[in-house]
């Protein structure tokens, strides 16, 4: 019981946040506009500052962890290519790239900073995580929605040029990578300038859920039911149970492999749905499979983090 209340005390208040945006959605407190403009403040401001603030504090020897990084780049490239494979499942090449995409892309960087910072009361190995895997995401949806385009004879190099700027002036990157140089330099933090900076980064959890939760639409959850829910199932059982006994089997214990938890089988990202539209895909699949993963991950990551915590991983 003891295992179960600390899974239970880990998720349900990610998910009670996402609750509370999707009732502020429905009485007329935010709409879709003011949701999105949430999203983009969190994404550009809060986010960074949060990721900031918890490298700059610490040792940089203590926090670099070259290992821990190398496996959520090496389980994203394996993750990456299960799903081609499974997508040709269907010959349709437009579900085929929404499918990859939804498959492996994950919210790591919200919803991985939520989980570790609701159980160890800081950002954790998040950080490290989101380099090892965040960058790898991004290019790799590119090369995937640009290959599997109706119609597309190769890969827009326009798209893949502006996705490579879109990395290096990534907020959230450029906020790790400002947090690691002021370790690496022990740089002090003055009292009024870590209370300010603290302050920020402490809106980006509730403000993040409460937009992603205001964004939810449960009537496209079930379009293209049979890739949706092969997509669910890959994304929030199958990535896990492959990743997560070799993470265990090469020593990550405890805010590490919750890191990598978060990494492998959380929500869907938003930000699918963003892309394969915007490079002139139907989105239906995407919004779909975001819609299942985040309905039905409340549930999956409680599991995960019980039978975790089971075998005192956790």
């Amino acid at each position: 019981m003891e295992n179960l209340i600390f899974s239970l005390n880990a998720t349900v208040p990610v998910f009670l946040m996402m609750i509370l945006g999707l009732f502020f959605r429905k009485i007329g407190w935010i709409d879709e506009v003011f949701a999105s403009k949430m999203n983009k403040f969190v994404f550009l401001v809060p986010l960074p500052v949060l990721v900031f603030s918890d490298l700059a504090t610490v040792d940089f020897s203590e926090v670099w962890d070259i290992k821990f990084v190398l496996f959520c780049f090496g389980a994203t490239v394996v993750s990456i290519a299960v799903a081609a494979a499974v997508s040709f499942v269907w010959k349709d090449k437009s579900i085929q790239g929404e499918f990859i995409q939804a498959s492996y892309r994950s919210s790591a960087a919200l919803l991985g900073i939520a989980f570790i910072q609701n159980i160890y009361g800081s950002a954790g190995m998040a950080p490290m995580m989101i380099i090892g895997s965040v960058p790898l995401y991004n290019i790799m949806a590119v090369l995937v929605l640009s290959l599997f385009k109706p119609g597309q004879q190769g890969i827009d190099r326009s798209v893949l040029k502006k996705t490579l700027r879109g990395i290096v002036t990534n907020p959230i990157i450029i906020g790790i990578a400002a947090g690691l140089i002021w370790s690496a330099l022990r740089i002090p933090m003055p009292r009024i300038i870590g209370k300010t900076v603290s302050s920020i980064g402490g809106m980006a959890t509730p403000m993040g859920l409460m937009a992603m939760g205001a964004t939810f639409d449960i009537k496209k959850a079930f379009d293209k039911a049979a890739p949706a829910v092969t997509a669910a199932i890959i994304k929030l059982v199958g990535f896990a149970a492959l990743f997560l006994p070799i993470a265990v089997s090469l020593g990550f214990r405890q805010e590490k492999l919750v890191a990598i938890l978060v990494m492998l089988g959380s929500a869907t990202t938003v930000s699918c749905f963003v892309m394969a539209k915007n490079m002139d895909h139907e989105g239906v699949l995407s919004s779909s499979v975001v819609m299942l993963t985040t309905m039905f991950s409340a549930f999956t990551l409680t599991g995960w983090l019980y039978i975790l915590r089971c075998f005192g991983l956790i």
